[in-house]
């Protein structure tokens, strides 16, 4: 039996850019320059709920959403690091990981459908992506290797 492969949903493809890949999760940025948000997305067909990953996997996706918040709050500061999986619009398995500050434009209610995206502009989008990248590097789980 060959299992399908894994495909990311256009929507989350065309809101996002790729930042990062976990041993589970693909990290992506959305591309709302307003919100320090990102996507972790389980590269595994078929997912909707989080309940559907093997036990295994929901506990690397837990390790990995803290790997993610850590990061993101060293990046961007904030007052509140709102985590959901939605999966209304979009029902491919993916979780949201927003630093949220009193005074953002949909503070204090959520960002989902507040009002449309503003994309980064200019160098911006790379500059935000690569401060990232090496907050992941920095809080990448050491091995033997490393030490």
């Amino acid at each position: 039996m060959t299992l399908a492969p894994f495909v990311l949903d256009p929507q989350l493809a065309s809101d996002t850019v790729a930042v990062s890949q976990l041993p589970l999760c693909e990290v992506r940025l959305m591309n709302d320059k307003r919100y320090a948000w990102l996507v972790l997305v389980p590269q595994r067909a078929g997912m909707v709920e989080i309940s559907d990953l093997p036990d295994a996997e929901q506990a690397v996706l837990w390790q990995e959403l803290n790997r993610v918040s850590a990061a993101l709050r060293s990046v961007a500061p904030c007052d509140k690091l709102n985590c959901g999986a939605l999966g209304n619009i979009v029902r491919q398995l993916h979780l949201h990981v927003v630093a949220r500050r009193e005074g953002d434009p949909a503070w204090p209610g959520p960002v989902w459908g507040h009002s449309p995206a503003q994309p980064y502009a200019g160098h911006a989008l790379a500059t935000r992506c690569a401060a990232l990248l090496d907050a992941l590097d920095r809080g990448r789980p050491q091995t033997v290797d490393d030490r």
